[in-house]
Formats: structure tokens, C-alpha cells, sequence
């Protein structure tokens, strides 16, 4: 889910850095341009691009062989869901008094080892049923949901009736559970008057009333618009060792269901128009009524939307995804590119992370004054938003919002986290996932081209992900996160700019791979990190590993710096630097003794830099040396200690030291210590011409 708050001050302060970027850039000027870096940092150009200023040129370096252990192909992909909870559902939509009736039939089996006596039920709408619920109690600043209800909503179940049971109805039974909350009804524990056994399964007759708040984050009503999400009595999952995923319905928790097929029929006022999960397989008109009936196997929720003056365009691709939008007059535009960007997302996601197996992708783009219901996502089903403003000016909300929708297709659809106890899984990755395919359709201007500037979506993420670096960790369920900002910024941008500063020190292609395996592999499933993290060291190696384990559920950080740098006539003191070389040093260097670069000849001058790594997030990186005469070395730093000596041999004095010229590390806390230099007047005017340096560095001022 994508919110409008955060891509707009995100991209404000990320604008505003790309502006300051060039004077800032001044403190660290450095003339000559730095060689190739070694082979063993091929394929990580895009953390050099992601805080790039406009104009400036990010190398382009080889990629990464090939891993040993690529994942699966697209053919050897699971095919189909185990269909534990199936639905067949018929909901009436009263538009004028924003109320539903709906009926139906749950088919649930219990896939785990125990026999079950209860069942948990969702009844999310029951969170916007008045002022003290869990929900409106407990809003959340930073964040979308701030808005005050004027209409209430709620869902009551009429029927619950389990056919293998003698057909009794069993909800009258039924109580809330959430802990201490005896006004929270969104949590419903339902006793069986037998076990259920272990494979076997039930069906169970449902009916239920609802009424629809007025637009509330995802769902409600706005004039005639309907969003309907989340919107039916909805079971919880239960894991394979038979304890049950269930919560009560938070302001920044989202869902966690099994899979199942749904075959719904929803009924409205000839003259609206409904997006849905699914495929359209029938419809009718009668007495007043358009009714059309939707299915869809192998999804895990279903939503629709209703209104009776969507405009509408459609598309197919190459594949044959049947894409339709529905947007309002006035949207065209938008609509428009909307369907470009998910032709190109299909493909580009589907080669990355498996192809999209669904036949169809409705887009909904809500009027305005219903910016609540966009930003989402369902099966087959996103929502958008955006005016027309942004793209006229060049700022790609509209795209951002929409490739962001359209990667939890994979990342939350068919890899079905647990969203309530593991949001960044889902946000995360999708955030990452959104970032790469806008920076592969836009290159540097990935996020907007305005005035001049060029800035790319990472380069915007990572002011968010450097401003919640120490409030937490990532791996963090919804609940625990202290406010709405802290949930952006740890859910969605710094595990994405985390997978980012991987890619740009492994190789872009080994993060992608591994990101793809562990989509491929959990296809259909419901995985926790550790899949993740078995990916990552499938892929990438121990050290990649350990580094994203140590990013997610330690709250790792780090910080690169370059405390000091001498150097000295190499016959002043042929063994040992001189006296005063600076306390600062350690006592054991990287390579103090190296020979010079670029032949046998003896060094003029020899020296050091002390460079320090502080956190406890360990990453490799290049060190450059300067010489007065415009000479440039390389070393590469492991950086597994907190502090190391670099040497330096040279036939001119040393005079600056950069670290991660290419700005690889997009996590370095302060960029503004990388660089140091003796004396600027020896410096060429040039300034530091790798160019991400200067707008990372601005956005890091601009940031906490």
C-alpha cells in the first residue's frame, strides 16, 4: 500500500537536496576521476545512480556471472494454490443508503496437524463500527487513516451454519477476542460443536448485513463511489501446527489468508459499473439490476468497486492479461499510462520474480475526494491515485503509486505473507521491487525530472530509510511500531534501500536472483524471513546474508568515516611513518606495506588513511586515495573491524581520501564524513564528478 503523504514530502526533500546538492558538493571536490573498481564489484552501478545530481554519468559495469544455483524457471513454478478456504459469495450494494447484504458459502479444511474445536472469523469492517474500536481508537500520525468518520460502518453476521454439523448455526456462540478489549469486535472466536479432524472439511452457510463507512483507509463510501475491501466474514488462517494466525484489526496491520477459489456474484443499480477480482463470467440486467458474476482460483481475498460514472480503457499484453481500467472524465491521461506502465510491470516483474498467472489486472483510479480508497492493492485488483498535475509537471507519482500496487501482485498476492506480524515482507519488498522496474523504464529520473533535476526513487527512499535507522527494527509486526512515520520508514523504504545497498555491493543481478528465488520458491505459500534470508545466502553468500539478517532484526546500521590520512617523502623514514603520524592510527593496518600501483618503481612518498566503520552493519567498500599530482588509488576495505590504516605509495603527497566513491553503501548514515582532504586549493573545481556523492550527501543534511 502506498501512501500520497509519503511519496510527497519524501520527493519534496529529496528535490530540495537534488537542489543543494551542487554547493554541497564543493566541500569535497575532487579533480581527477577515479579508475575502474576491481572486478569483484562488477554489477553495482545502481547504488552510484540512486543519488545521482542531473547530468551526472553513473559507470555501467559488467554484471555478475551467473549464480551456480539460479532459481527455478518459470516452468518448474507451482502452478496452483492448495485451496484451503474457498467462498462462493452474492452481495447486494444498496449505493443510496451504502449498505450490503450478502450470502454464500465457506469451504474450509484444516491443512494442519491438529483438530480444531473453534474457528477465528474476521469481521474487519467492525472497526470503523464506532469511536472505541481498536482502530479508531489509536490514530496514527505519518500515515494514511487520519481521516474523521462521518458515517460509521459495520458488518453483522445473520448465519453460520456448518452443514457437517447438523447444520448448526454457530455464531450466536461466537466472542471477540481481542486481549483486554471488550469493545473491539473485528476478532470473532467461533466453538464447533465437534472437532474438525485433520484434512477434512467443512462448509459453512453464510449471511451477513453490512454498512460501509464513509471512505476510510481502503474501504467506504464517497457520494456514489463504493471501494469494498475487506467487506465479508472472513476466516483466518490457521498454520500447520494448529495454532491460528488471528488479531484484531489495527490501524497499520493489514491481512493474512489462505488461499482459495472465489466465485462472487455482486449485484447493483443498472447503470454502475463494478472492477473486481477475478474474471467477468456472466452477466445480467433485470428489474433495475446489473448483476455480474466474478472468479477467480488460487487468490487469498477478493475486493470490488462501484460506480456509476467510471470511465473505462482496456489493453492486452503480449501474454494475454486482459488489463481494464476505470478511472473518472478528466483521468484520461492517466489512465492511459497507468495501462503503459502495468504492460511494462508484467513483464518486467514477471521476468524477475515469475510471471504473472492470473488472466486478468483491473486498475481503479478513485474520483477525487476518494484519495483514501487508492494506494492499494488486492488480487488482480490495484487501486491508484494521483492527479493530473504530477505527470504534466514531471513528478512520477502516478507511476510510483502504480508499480508499487502492481509488485504486491507478487509480494503479498502470491507470496502470502503474514502482513500483521511481518509487514516489511510485503511493503518492503514491493518497495524494492518498485523501485528497480521505475529506475529500469526511467533511468536516473526514476522519480521525477523537474526543473532541471533528475532524481531517482532511491535517492528519495533513502531519506526515510536513514531517518527511522535507529528507532527500531525492521522486522517488527505492525502493532509495534510507535507511529506512522516509524511504519514508513521501516517497512517500506529502508528494508528496500537495504536490498538496494546489497545490490550495489554484490552486484545488482545477485540481489535480483535472490529476491526472484525466494518469489518463485514461495510461490502459492506463506513464508517467513528466513526464506528470505535462505535466498539471500543461496545467491549472494554468507556475508550478503548476514548483512540483510543483521539489517532487519537488529536495527544495523552504519556509518563510514575518514578520521585522518599523512603521507611523507618515502626516505624520511623507510620503515615506519614518522612520529607524529596521529594517535588515530591502529596499530595493524590494511596493507600498510603494499607496494605502489602501476609498476616497480620506488615511491616518492609513502602514508596512510585511518578509516572507521561505526555500527554493526558490515559491508565491504572501496577506499580512493588522491595524490597531489592528480594519481588515484584503490583499496578495498572488508571492513569486518571497526577502524583500519589503508596505505598509500605514491609519487606525490597524499591529499584526499574518499570512501565508497560510487556511493554503493545507500545506507551510510552520515555521507558527509566520506571524504577528506588537506588542502582545498589543490583540489581541481571539478567536484567529484561519480556525482552521487553530492545529492546523497544533500539528502542526508536535509534528513535527520
Amino acid at each position: 500500500m502506498r501512501t500520497a503523504l509519503q511519496a510527497a514530502v519524501g520527493l519534496l526533500l529529496a528535490l530540495l537536496a537534488g537542489r543543494a546538492g551542487a554547493s554541497l558538493l564543493a566541500t569535497i571536490a575532487l579533480g581527477a576521476p577515479s579508475p575502474p573498481p576491481p572486478t569483484d564489484l562488477a554489477g553495482a552501478a545502481a547504488a552510484a545512480a540512486a543519488a545521482a545530481p542531473a547530468g551526472a554519468a553513473a559507470a555501467v559495469l559488467p554484471a555478475p556471472a551467473p549464480s551456480a544455483s539460479a532459481p527455478s524457471p518459470d516452468a518448474a513454478l507451482a502452478a496452483r494454490a492448495d485451496p484451503i478456504a474457498s467462498y462462493t459469495l452474492r452481495a447486494s450494494l444498496d449505493p443510496a443508503q451504502h449498505t450490503m447484504r450478502g450470502e454464500g458459502t465457506l469451504v474450509w479444511r484444516n491443512a494442519s496437524r491438529a483438530p480444531q474445536r473453534e474457528l477465528f472469523v474476521h469481521l474487519y469492517l467492525n472497526g470503523f463500527k464506532n469511536p472505541r474500536t481498536a482502530f479508531l481508537r489509536a490514530p496514527v500520525g505519518g500515515f494514511r487513516g487520519s481521516e474523521i468518520l462521518y458515517d460509521y460502518g459495520h458488518i453483522q453476521v445473520t448465519r453460520f451454519a456448518v452443514r457437517e454439523m447438523g447444520g448448526a448455526d454457530v455464531w450466536p456462540g461466537g466472542k471477540p477476542t481481542t486481549p483486554g478489549d471488550p469493545e473491539d469486535e473485528t476478532d470473532i472466536r467461533v466453538e464447533l460443536p465437534q472437532p474438525v479432524a485433520p484434512g477434512d472439511a467443512i462448509t459453512i452457510d453464510l449471511a451477513w448485513d453490512a454498512h460501509l463507512p464513509s471512505l476510510a483507509l481502503r474501504t467506504g463510501h464517497h457520494g456514489s463511489f463504493h471501494m469494498v475491501g475487506q467487506w465479508f466474514p472472513k476466516i483466518a488462517r490457521l498454520e500447520p501446527d494448529g495454532t491460528w494466525a488471528h488479531f484484531a484489526y489495527h490501524r497499520l496491520s493489514e491481512f493474512y489468508a489462505d488461499f482459495g477459489a472465489y466465485d462472487v456474484t455482486v449485484d447493483v443499480p443498472e447503470g454502475f459499473t463494478v472492477g473486481a477480482t477475478g474474471r467477468l463470467v456472466e452477466e445480467q440486467r433485470r428489474d433495475g439490476r446489473a448483476v455480474r458474476r466474478f472468479v477467480q482460483d488460487d487468490v487469498h481475498d477478493f475486493a470490488f468497486a462501484a460506480w456509476d460514472r467510471f470511465r473505462e480503457m482496456r489493453a492486452t499484453t503480449e501474454d494475454g492479461v486482459a488489463i481494464r481500467c476505470l478511472f473518472p472524465a478528466g483521468n484520461e491521461r492517466e489512465a492511459a499510462l497507468e495501462i503503459d506502465l502495468v504492460r511494462f510491470g508484467l513483464s518486467r516483474l514477471g521476468a524477475a520474480f515469475g510471471r504473472y498467472p492470473y488472466g486478468t489486472l483491473t486498475i481503479v483510479h478513485p474520483p477525487e475526494g476518494a484519495e483514501e480508497a487508492g494506494g492499494m492493492e488486492y488480487p488482480t485488483l490495484i487501486t491508484t491515485g494521483g492527479s493530473w498535475l504530477w505527470p504534466a509537471v514531471g513528478v512520477r507519482f502516478v507511476e510510483t503509486v502504480t508499480m508499487h500496487e502492481l509488485a504486491h501482485q507478487w509480494f503479498y498476492g502470491l507470496v502470502a505473507t503474514n502482513e500483521h506480524r511481518h509487514p516489511f515482507l510485503d511493503e518492503g519488498l514491493t518497495t524494492y521491487a518498485e523501485a528497480d522496474a521505475l529506475r529500469a523504464r526511467y533511468g536516473d529520473g526514476s522519480a521525477a525530472r523537474l526543473l532541471g533535476i533528475e532524481l531517482d526513487l532511491l535517492a528519495q527512499y533513502r531519506v526515510g530509510a536513514i531517518a527511522s535507522g535507529h528507532n527500531g527494527a525492521v522486522a517488527q509486526p505492525a502493532t509495534a511500531f510507535i507511529d506512522g512515520e516509524d511504519y514508513a520508514g521501516l517497512a517500506y523504504t529502508r528494508p528496500a534501500v537495504l536490498l538496494a545497498t546489497l545490490a550495489g555491493v554484490y552486484g545488482e543481478d545477485v540481489v535480483r536472483r535472490a529476491v526472484g528465488r525466494y518469489a518463485r520458491e514461495n510461490r502459492f505459500r506463506h513464508p517467513g524471513p528466513e526464506a528470505l534470508l535462505e535466498a539471500m545466502r543461496r545467491e549472494a553468500g554468507d556475508e550478503a546474508a548476514e548483512a540483510l539478517r543483521a539489517g532487519l532484526f537488529e536495527g544495523a546500521w552504519v556509518d563510514y568515516a575518514v578520521a585522518t590520512f599523512q603521507s611523507w617523502p618515502a626516505d624520511a623514514a623507510p620503515d615506519a611513518p614518522p612520529a607524529d603520524a596521529g594517535a588515530d592510527a591502529p596499530p595493524a593496518d590494511a596493507g600498510a606495506d603494499a607496494p605502489p600501483e602501476g609498476g616497480s618503481e620506488a615511491p616518492a612518498y609513502r602514508g596512510h588513511a585511518v578509516v572507521r566503520r561505526r555500527g554493526s552493519l558490515v559491508l565491504p567498500v572501496d577506499v580512493e586515495l588522491h595524490g597531489a599530482d592528480g594519481g588515484v588509488q584503490r583499496a578495498r576495505w572488508p571492513a569486518r573491524e571497526s577502524v583500519a590504516r589503508i596505505a598509500y605509495a605514491g609519487a606525490s603527497p597524499l591529499v584526499a581520501v574518499v570512501i565508497d566513491p560510487d556511493r554503493r553503501v545507500l545506507l551510510d548514515d552520515d555521507l558527509a564524513n566520506n571524504a577528506r582532504r588537506s588542502d582545498r586549493d589543490l583540489l581541481a573545481p571539478a567536484v567529484l564528478s561519480r556525482a552521487s556523492f553530492g545529492v546523497g550527501l544533500a539528502l542526508t543534511l536535509l534528513g535527520p
